[in-house]
């Protein structure tokens, strides 16, 4: 808190305005989606008291498995010296998860290795090259889902498409897949142009522009040595783990909220896949509002789900998915917290 008489912190009003204007924009686009879609509030507010309190309970508990995954495929990924308690480790990525999903831009990236130094003394270089790792396999391990979903789907009657454009983007979804893995066996190949594009600017030669190459190096290194072996093998086993878990999470509550006759869990996974990817993207707003949902509409309607009906379970979902995820975060902290005073 300041002190009376204080100036304010510099970019704190920069930064309440970036967080105003990213939640605006989320309201005005599911404010937009719903006019499209001729949505009824009245049958939406239905929809979202439908859910019973068995599916919750079945949806938190896949949730908490996903957390479990990710965090142990975190602790593979970083150096053996370096590896926190595995409770230790779960606090930090709940916490880090939350800042992810709340955050615009996926500005809460970065919250990782501030995260893991501050309460482990993990360097920022190992814990940012766990996280590269980790984030290549997501892709690699979504696209390789999203490939042989859509190839299933593509041949069905609800997709809305021609079924040649289902093969082509299973195709290139797969070949997406290989081409994010060989990445991730790699990751030091990401450092390397950016050193090179340095040096021909003359950037390198600046007090700023070394220290920076001295950090360069040392993350190059630690994505070079980042869950080497067999335990990089197994990081990306738990990425399919994962994601069959995040399917799963969107599966039981789609259905939990109501689906079209003819509509089953593959829709769902193809539908909720889209949503995924417009959080993945550097765009969205504050939690995902907006973004997430035009997803989940854009993607159920490919599998012929017309909007006015998807829009209300999938604000729906995005509320579960938003009340886990606070949950998780806050415990998160609770742990780092109690991590710190010991």
């Amino acid at each position: 808190m300041s002190e009376p008489g204080s100036k304010p912190e510099p970019g704190a009003g920069r930064r309440w305005l970036r967080f105003a204007l990213s939640t605006a924009a989320g309201v005005v686009l599911v404010a937009l989606l719903a006019l499209w879609g001729g949505v009824d509030w009245r049958a939406m507010l239905t929809t979202l008291a439908s859910l019973s309190p068995w599916t919750f309970l079945a949806a938190l508990g896949i949730h908490t498995l996903i957390y479990l995954a990710r965090a142990e495929r975190f602790r593979l990924l970083l150096p053996h010296a370096s590896r926190p308690p595995r409770v230790g480790l779960l606090g930090v990525t709940s916490a880090h998860n939350l800042a992810v999903y709340v955050l615009p831009a996926k500005s809460g990236e970065a919250t990782l290795p501030l995260y893991l130094g501050q309460s482990f003394g993990v360097p920022a270089a190992e814990s940012l090259a766990s996280l590269i790792v980790s984030r290549l396999f997501d892709l690699a391990a979504l696209c390789a889902c999203m490939a042989l979903v859509t190839l299933v789907l593509c041949t069905g009657e609800h997709w809305s498409a021609p079924a040649w454009t289902g093969v082509a983007l299973a195709i290139g979804l797969a070949l997406a897949a290989l081409a994010f893995a060989a990445l991730a066996s790699r990751g030091d190949a990401l450092v390397g142009p950016l050193q090179r594009f340095a040096r021909v600017l003359g950037f390198s030669r600046t007090r700023l522009g070394a220290k920076l190459e001295t950090h360069a190096e040392a993350l190059k290194s630690s994505l070079r040595l980042a869950g080497h072996g067999s335990l990089r093998a197994g990081a990306l086993a738990l990425s399919f783990v994962v994601w069959a878990l995040i399917f799963a999470f969107y599966g039981v509550l789609a259905a939990g909220f109501g689906l079209p006759d003819g509509v089953g869990f593959v829709h769902a996974a193809f539908g909720s896949s889209v949503a995924v990817l417009m959080n993945l993207l550097p765009i969205n707003s504050f939690a995902g509002f907006g973004t997430q949902e035009a997803g989940w509409v854009l993607g159920f309607r490919l599998v012929g789900v017309a909007p006015e009906f998807s829009l209300a379970g999938g604000i729906g979902v995005h509320f579960v998915q938003l009340f886990d995820t606070l949950l998780f975060g806050v415990a998160g902290h609770v742990l780092m917290g109690l991590g710190r005073r010991k």
